[in-house]
C-alpha cells in the first residue's frame, strides 16, 4: 500500500515537472491550452487520476485555469508562466491567498536574520550583487516605486547569497506580498526622502556587518531594519512600539 502511494505521488510530480518545464522553456506560454487528460496521461505514461491531481494543484497555484464542457474553450489554459521552480510557485500562492501582513513580516525576520548570519560566517561570502544594488539605490532621480523594487531585490540577493536554496525560494515566493505591504506603507510615511536616506544607511550597515564577519550584529541590524519600516509606516501593532517578532522597536544605544 505504501509503495503504491509513493508511486502515485511520483506520477503526480511527473506531470507537474513536465508542464513547468514546458512553461520555463517556452514550449508553453500564457494563452496556450494543455492537451486533454487522456492525451497527457498517454504522453507521460501516468494514470488520468495523477493528471487530474496535478492540474488541480496548478490551478490553485494560479498557473492554469480549467473549464468544463467540450469544444475549443474547454480544458486547461495556461494563465501564468513561472520564472523558476518552487520560488515562482510560492510567489503565485502568496499572491492568490493574500497572507496577513504580520505573518509575512514575521517570516521575513526569521528568514533574513538566518540568511545574513549565515552569510557573515561563510568562508567564501559574496556580497557583490548586493553592493551593486545599493549603488543603484543611490541615484538621485529614483522614483519611490523603483527604489522599493530595488530594495526587494537587495533583500532577496542577500538570502540567495547565503547559499540556503530553500530560504531563497521562500523569500522569492514572498516577494509579491513583501512589495505589496512595503509600497502600501510608503504612502503613510511622513517624509519619503528622509526614510529613503535612512534605509540606505541601514542597508550599508547590514552589508558592512556581513562583510566584517559579524553575524550577531548583521542579524540584529536586519531585524531592526525590517521592524523600523513596519512601525514607521503604521502597518500594524508594531507602530505602538513592538516589532513583528515581539521585540521593542525603541532606538537602542550603540
Amino acid at each position: 500500500m505504501r509503495d503504491s502511494a509513493a508511486a502515485a505521488l511520483r506520477a503526480w510530480e511527473v506531470v507537474i515537472d513536465r508542464i513547468e518545464s514546458d512553461l520555463r522553456d517556452g514550449r508553453l506560454s500564457p494563452g496556450d491550452r494543455l492537451p486533454g487528460e487522456r492525451e497527457l496521461a498517454t504522453q507521460l505514461g501516468v494514470g488520468r487520476s495523477s493528471v487530474r491531481e496535478a492540474l488541480r494543484v496548478l490551478e490553485v497555484l494560479g498557473l492554469i485555469r480549467t473549464s468544463t464542457g467540450s469544444g475549443p474553450q474547454s480544458g486547461a489554459m495556461i494563465v501564468a508562466a513561472p520564472r523558476g521552480g518552487l520560488a515562482a510557485l510560492l510567489r503565485l500562492q502568496v499572491a492568490a491567498h493574500g497572507f496577513p501582513v504580520d505573518d509575512v513580516v514575521r517570516t521575513r525576520v526569521v528568514l533574513e536574520t538566518a540568511a545574513v548570519e549565515a552569510l557573515a560566517v561563510a568562508p567564501a561570502r559574496d556580497t557583490r550583487r548586493a553592493r551593486e544594488i545599493l549603488d543603484a539605490m543611490d541615484a538621485a532621480d529614483l522614483a519611490p516605486a523603483d527604489f522599493l523594487a530595488l530594495d526587494a531585490e537587495l533583500h532577496l540577493s542577500l538570502t540567495e547569497a547565503s547559499g540556503n536554496v530553500v530560504a531563497a525560494a521562500m523569500m522569492a515566493g514572498l516577494r509579491t506580498a513583501i512589495e505589496g505591504y512595503v509600497a502600501a506603507g510608503a504612502g503613510a510615511l511622513p517624509d519619503w526622502n528622509t526614510t529613503a536616506e535612512r534605509l540606505r544607511r541601514e542597508h550599508r550597515a547590514i552589508l558592512d556587518a556581513v562583510d566584517g564577519g559579524d553575524p550577531g550584529r548583521a542579524g540584529r541590524l536586519v531585524r531592526e531594519h525590517i521592524a523600523h519600516y513596519y512601525a514607521e509606516a503604521g502597518l500594524s501593532a508594531s507602530a505602538e512600539g513592538r516589532s513583528p517578532d515581539g521585540r521593542s522597536t525603541a532606538p537602542q544605544a550603540r
